[in-house]
């Protein structure tokens, strides 16, 4: 599975402002429900759910938050960089400056393991973390994410 599956150009925030774990809930929320049209206190109620069962900070400042809020019809991926890291109760006890929201049909199963699969192995690229980590610009974050499985792939000669 690609990311440009689930990501678009628009679903990429190079620089969000957010003071703390609820808010970042809330800000990714309102991007998501602008995007897919689907309620914002849903989304944000779906990921608050989840959260309570446990953090879905996995270290190494990244957090991918995620659910499956009634009515979504497809995967669909939001990806922030955050201005400021932040408390995520995280679990390696870092803060976290890089958010991935994965929304997901009821009915996706094993596609929305995959998926999250995919986000946490591309995330987990040093070479990847470095040039997001690097850059502010939409375009170029959204080039790193949706090629990195090319890059992660590759075997040294």
């Amino acid at each position: 599975m690609a990311l440009t599956d689930l990501l678009s150009p628009e679903a990429v925030l190079p620089a969000l402002k957010v003071n703390g774990k609820k808010q970042a809930l809330q800000e990714l929320s309102a991007h998501a429900a602008e995007l897919t049209g689907l309620d914002e206190r849903d989304i944000f109620e779906t990921l608050l759910q989840r959260e309570r069962l446990g953090s879905t900070g996995i270290g190494d400042g990244i957090a991918i938050p995620h659910g499956k809020p009634a009515r979504i019809d497809r995967l669909f991926g939001l990806f922030a960089r955050l201005e400021r890291p932040i408390d995520f109760e995280a679990l390696d006890g870092q803060p976290v400056d890089l958010v991935f929201l994965l929304l997901a049909p009821e009915s996706a199963g094993a596609d929305h393991l995959k998926a999250l699969a995919r986000v946490a192995r591309i995330l987990r690229e040093p070479d990847v973390l470095e040039r997001i980590r690097a850059t502010r610009d939409p375009a170029a974050l959204f080039a790193i994410l949706t090629q990195a499985p090319s890059v992660a792939h590759q075997t040294s000669e």
